[in-house]
Formats: structure tokens, sequence, C-alpha cells
């Protein structure tokens, strides 16, 4: 018995090892070029994941890719993430990939992740779906962005959050950037405000949704990951009792119009185009549950990502006394020309020149976005490499935005560069939300609460952090401490 048990055990693990290099022995397509050089690790399944995944400051490509890019050059093959993969850290390949989307290359994000994103968010899906579900979000971006409710609401929970530190000396302000983030987008997507009770319901199922979305894909009751799913399926389910209210307030509107013509309309134009949501429920080419899964993407990228670079932005400016100084020049400028207690606009906002080099360079710099997941959908030749279909192609971004052959001084916070680079930011020199038909949709509505806390915060505040707080990659983006800023109250 015991023999027979150890035989199965060889021949398992000869298995894992042998289907582990499987795909180095079968290639058809070798007349296109050689692959490129690199090591699948010796852990099956594995390979080099956690080596790729070991943390190091977002500001670093890290040992794993310098290692790698010094032993085998900026295009090298591994194993990642259960895959045989390409590992691009080349500023042209990169390109090429981003830009070939649903030609050469579609997006593919490890299984796990679909579990608790849903099968059909925009993250994961591919083709006709994903371009369906990012026209409407352009849309709805292009028709936002700009509006005087939307930048009025930025304004007025900026001047909430910063209202309630007068007293303190000290605060950890991701904490803080999340409450600003939520707050601003839960009442542009699903109309809500902080003091509603659906909100609170929907920001804790959201919390354990953001914990799931990051830890090990184990899904055993109790765990994080298992939670996470639990989670979404009731944000969905709330989501759904939202649109099922609006469409019977909307529809009592409609039927009692003749009746009160004045007070309905004032209650509809309350609604009627007042967030994502309302707009989503007139769009015909969305089902019901890709509008459910939209809202759930709208909230993930208006939370999380938005306030990470709001982190980033201050945790890079306390350091830079002079980004700081010009800054609050920038701002005062604004403000000077404005009327005691009158709102910003998008007029003012287009006038924030150097806070957008600031939010570029601390894109650049921090490094939000470490890589994307894509997958070869036929043989590909690049210069002399072999891409085998099938296999997995991970662009690294920061590698690119850390390259001292691309950008002078990389590991410095400099601002200044991007008054002669603008030409480049949707180039190939930097891609911060990625590139090509899956670029972010929602960035610029991020780079307008960004500009719009930082009007207030730099005029009103000066603050200080910790040398040893700083971002890290894990791979996605946290500060070690949460980011503690001492704080100096000076006006408001």
């Amino acid at each position: 018995m015991g023999l027979l048990f150890m035989i199965i055990l060889v021949g398992f693990v000869f298995g894992l090892i042998f289907n582990h290099f499987l795909p180095l022995l079968f290639l058809k397509n070798k007349k296109l070029g050689a692959l490129p050089r690199g090591s699948f690790g010796y852990i099956p399944l594995l390979g080099e994941t956690l080596a790729f995944l070991n943390p190091h400051p977002s500001t670093t490509i890290g040992s794993f890719l310098q290692e790698h890019c010094s032993r085998y050059g900026k295009v090298f093959k591994s194993h990642l993430f259960f895959s045989p993969t390409i590992v691009s850290c080349d500023q042209e390949l990169n390109y090429f990939i981003l830009q070939n989307e649903d030609k050469l290359f579609e997006c593919s994000y490890p299984k796990p992740i679909h579990g608790v994103l849903g099968k059909i968010s925009m993250l994961v899906v591919v083709g006709d779906t994903h371009k369906r579900l990012r026209n409407v979000a352009l849309s709805l971006v292009s028709t936002t962005k700009s509006k005087p409710d939307f930048l009025t609401h930025i304004e007025k929970t900026t001047l909430q959050i910063l209202d309630s530190w007068k007293d303190k000396k000290q605060i950890i302000f991701c904490q803080e950037a999340r409450k600003f983030t939520f707050n601003v987008i839960v009442k542009q997507v699903l109309g809500l405000t902080p003091e509603e009770p659906q909100t609170a319901r929907i920001l804790e199922d959201f919390l354990t949704f953001m914990r799931g979305l990051i830890s090990f894909p184990l899904y055993i009751p109790g765990t994080p990951y298992a939670n996470a799913v639990k989670a979404r399926i009731r944000i969905s389910a709330s989501v759904k009792q939202i649109i099922k209210e609006r469409r019977r307030n909307n529809n009592i509107i409609y039927n009692n119009n003749d009746d009160d013509i004045c007070g309905n309309m004032n209650i509809n134009s309350q609604k009627k185009g007042s967030d994502f949501l309302e707009i989503l429920l007139g769009v015909d080419t969305l089902s019901e549950d890709e509008k459910v899964s939209f809202v759930l993407d709208a909230l993930l990228g208006g939370y999380e990502t938005t306030s990470i670079l709001m982190a980033m932005v201050v945790h890079f400016v306390a350091k830079s006394p002079s980004a700081l100084e010009q800054l609050k020049v920038e701002h005062e400028c604004i403000r000077g020309k404005k009327k005691k207690g009158e709102s910003l606009n998008w007029e003012d906002y287009k006038m924030m020149g150097f806070t957008q080099n600031v939010i570029n360079e601390a894109l650049r710099y921090g490094n939000i976005v470490k890589f994307v997941h894509r997958k070869a959908l036929k043989d590909i030749k690049f210069k002399d490499y072999l891409i085998p279909a099938g296999w997995k192609v991970l662009p690294i971004l920061s590698t690119v935005h850390l390259d001292p052959s691309i950008h002078s001084r990389p590991l410095e916070f400099h601002p200044w560069r991007w008054e002669t680079q603008r030409q480049d930011q949707t180039g190939k020199k930097f891609t911060p939300f990625g590139g090509g038909s899956r670029c972010c949709p929602g960035s610029e509505l991020a780079r307008v609460e960004v500009a719009f806390f930082l009007h207030h915060l730099v005029q009103n505040f000066r603050w200080s952090v910790e040398d040893d707080d700083q971002p890290i990659a894990y791979p996605y983006v946290e500060f070690q401490r949460g980011l503690v800023l001492n704080l100096d109250h000076f006006a408001l």
C-alpha cells in the first residue's frame, strides 16, 4: 500500500513538472522566430509568480524585473499566474500589444478575478461586449465631467472632508481619500448621499468586496475571497432594487404628469440625468445584468484608483516644497479671480496647468497600474521574437515610466518635465491608465477630483509625511501605514 502511494505521488509530481515545461517542447511556429530568453522557474504551476509578486516600492521596478532584465533583456519568457508568459518591459512591444487589442491579443485576467468582478465586468469581457460597455462609459464620462452639478458636488465633498480636519494634528490620509472618493462616486453613479441607509450598507459590502479582490483566491466559506463573492451578490441585489425603485418613481411621475405638471417636472428634473444610473436606464444596448455590472465597475474604478492617485499626489508634493509652492500660487490665482464662496467650474479646471503636471508625474513615478494581463490570439513575430498563441503576455507599464533611456532622471519626482512632454501623455512613454481600446474611460473624472481637492488643500493646509510611509506595489499599490499626515491648518 505504501509503495503504491509512493508510485502515485512520484507520478503526480513528474506529471506536474512535465506539464510545467510542456509548452517549451511543442512550439508549432519556430520559423517565425525564437522564444525570448528566460526561465520558467522550478515550481510547477506557480513558476516564478511568487518572486514576480514580491512587494517593492512602486517607485522602482522591483528586484525581480531588475534581475531578469539585466540577465535576459527587456523581453523575456517566464511562467506566471499558472501560464507560460512573455514579459515585456520594452516600450515598443508594450505599445504594439496595447494597440492590437482583439486583433492579435485579448484581455486575459486570471479566472479568480472573474469570480469576484463577475463574468460580464467591463474589466474582463472581450470583443463586442467590451466595445458596447466601453462606448456607454465614454458617453457617460463625456457628458458628466464638465457638468456644474458634478463639479459642485466634488467641491462640496472636498470642503466637508477638509472641515473635519480643522481640529486634528494627524490623519490617515488613505482613509480620508477613500471616504472622499466613495462619497463622490456613489452620488454620481447611484444618486445616493452619505446620510442614506443604503449608502452605509453598500459601503460595508464594498469594503468586503475590495478586501477579497486582493486576497488569495480560495473559495472556502469565511475566507476574504469567498466573502467578496457574496458581497458582490449583495451589492448587485442592492443596485437592482435601486433600479426597480427608480423605474417605479419615474413611471409615477410620467403617469401623473397631466395632473400636476409643475410639481412633477420639478421632481423629475432632480432625478433625470443627475447620475449614471438614470442615463443607464435609457440605454437599450445593455441588458439588465450588464447595467448592474457597469455600476459595480464604476464604483470600483471611481473608489480605489482615484483614492490611491490622491494619496500619491499628496505624498510626493509633501516631499517637494517647490512643487507645493507653485501649486499654491496657481490655485490662489484661480481663486483670486472668483467671488467669495463661488464654486469652481470647468473653465477653472482647464486653467490648472501645473496641477496636471503634478498629477502626470505622480502617475508616472508612482505607477498605480504596474502591468496588465493579455493573451496572444495567434503566433506573433515581433522583431526577432516569437510570441506563441495561447501564451499570457504581460506588458509592464512601470518599467517604461522608470526607464532612464526614456525619461530624464526617472527616479525623481519632477513635475516640470511635463512642460516639454505634453505631446507624450497618450503616447508610448506614458500609459498610466493602460492603452488602446482598453484605456480607462474614467481617467478624466479622476483628474478632476484630484485637481479640485488640491485646490482647497494647498490653500488651507501644510502637511508632512513619515519617511518610512511609502507606496508599495503588492502589485496593487498601498501605503505601508496608510499615509500618515502631520497637519498644520492655517485657514479655512
